[in-house]
């Protein structure tokens, strides 16, 4: 009887312990995450232009005219057992093509591949404050990103367009509380590219605030010889349960031996009209600086002014987003509707917007 007590008692551990062993390895090894969006689009430019440019308004995606067409799909995997973590992210389409290779002009060329690596890199947490990152990365500065699913408009501004999409390189961030960050990296000379041109010499800083609950500030720092320096500010304000405001402000100045660059501010006022329906503006005042360093914008010394109302339909995981543009420039640069130049160019689009 003794005999059998204990080799019921012996089963029962073992049985508890490898339920533990289990248990502590769903913990320790969690499951590999997939996330990602899908997006489609119509666009009409009320001037009827469908040129060579693809776009009467200059801007980044979005640029087929009186058209069904198509972004991208975007698919990410991410995982972090422990302190390791790695983030792999690539899109697929005309949206994710657009910002795969930089062209001498600064311009992107839509037709050499088939997909973009929008993400790819590991990170360790050495603390529970002090983390470092290598690889490719999404870039920290600006207010809009290249998924539509992370941005409030569809069609994007001239600071997100000038701006980098991505940056390679090795990065520290070093929490103080929950208030303050403090990022610091070294990068790759060229925006958008995973490999260096001539070497590693591009600095890059950022430093996170919240001032207030609800409120967060990011000030971004990024410069090199090849690359130029860009300072801009992002920043959110939840201010109440329905009515939220966006600011992004950026100045960028061209590489060292040419002269060029912009400086620009966009605002973006946002208010809950209901559980499903969120209404939107985006105020833009992009200015090129004069020299011979080319911009997607406005000619050098020249301005322009631009005024999006979007709205954002939510249906679960799907999002309906209509939206009515209109952009003024001092000089006669956009296509009218009887070809003739003109100085404000407007256009709508409807698209849809599913993430997972």
């Amino acid at each position: 009887m003794k005999l059998k007590l204990l080799l019921l008692s012996l089963f029962t551990s073992v049985a508890f312990f490898s339920n533990a062993q289990d248990t502590t390895k769903a913990v320790t090894n969690p499951p590999l995450i997939i996330y990602g969006s899908v997006d489609a689009y119509y666009k009409y430019d009320f001037s009827g232009y469908k040129g060579p440019a693809g776009s009467n308004i200059p801007t980044s995606f979005a640029n087929e005219q009186n058209s069904v067409s198509i972004g991208m799909i975007d698919v990410g995997l991410k995982k972090k057992v422990g302190k390791a973590a790695f983030v792999g992210e690539l899109s697929f389409g005309p949206r994710g093509q657009a910002q795969s290779i930089p062209t001498a002009a600064g311009t992107y060329d839509e037709q050499n591949n088939s997909f973009h690596i929008q993400n790819l890199y590991v990170s360790y947490d050495l603390t529970d404050k002090f983390n470092m990152t290598a690889g490719y990365m999404s870039t920290f500065l600006g207010y809009e990103v290249i998924s539509p699913a992370g941005n409030f408009n569809y069609s994007t501004s001239y600071l997100f367009t000038n701006g980098p999409f991505q940056n390679a390189g090795l990065k520290a961030t070093y929490a103080f509380s929950d208030k303050v960050s403090l990022m610091a990296g070294i990068f790759n000379d060229k925006w958008n590219l995973y490999q260096s041109v001539k070497k590693v010499n591009t600095f890059g800083a950022q430093l996170m605030l919240v001032p207030v609950k609800n409120w967060t500030a990011y000030l971004n720092f990024l410069g090199g010889h090849e690359s130029g320096v860009e300072v801009d500010l992002t920043t959110n304000y939840q201010m109440t349960s329905i009515f939220k405001l966006g600011l992004n402000a950026a100045t960028y100045s061209a590489p060292s031996g040419t002269k060029g660059g912009f400086t620009g501010v966009a605002l973006y006022p946002q208010v809950a009209a209901s559980s499903i329906v969120t209404l939107g503006l985006r105020g833009e005042y992009f200015k090129t600086k004069s020299g011979d360093y080319l911009t997607v914008g406005p000619a050098p010394g020249r301005s322009v002014l631009g005024l999006t109302a979007t709205a954002n339909v939510k249906a679960g995981p799907l999002t309906i987003i209509p939206e009515v543009r209109l952009d003024h420039n001092k000089e006669k640069v956009f296509i009218a509707s009887d070809h003739s130049m003109t100085q404000s160019a407007s256009q709508f689009l409807i698209a849809a917007v599913y993430a997972f």
